[in-house]
């Protein structure tokens, strides 16, 4: 007889590897309330500390990523404004439009 693999949702194994590390609950007590295997619960953790550094991280990418982007908005801007100004340049420069509405 095959057993099914369970699956767990992300905020579960948050929330208990947060009760682990914050020494709510020993390791045992975990397993015997929820359930799952000791072994299981050490992957967690591991998973949880291996990468705790990227979020500190993300904060600092997604500062330099926000810069770039309000640079490229300034940019465009610039470019819209400069459009328009030969726009308005070309209209004065080729002379009154002919009778038929275009510019010879």
């Amino acid at each position: 007889m095959s057993r099914t693999r369970r699956s767990f949702p992300a905020d579960f194994k948050a929330r208990i590897v947060l009760e682990l590390l914050t020494g709510a609950a020993s390791p045992a007590e975990l397993c015997r309330k929820h359930n799952v295997k000791p072994q299981l619960l050490a992957h967690w953790k591991a998973a949880v500390l291996d990468r705790l550094p990227s979020v500190f991280e993300a904060d600092e990418h997604g500062e330099v990523e926000r810069q770039r982007i309000a640079d490229l908005e300034q940019l465009v801007g610039r470019q819209a404004y400069e459009l328009e100004i030969l726009k308005k340049a070309s209209r004065l420069l080729t002379g009154p439009p002919s009778r038929n509405g275009r510019s010879s």
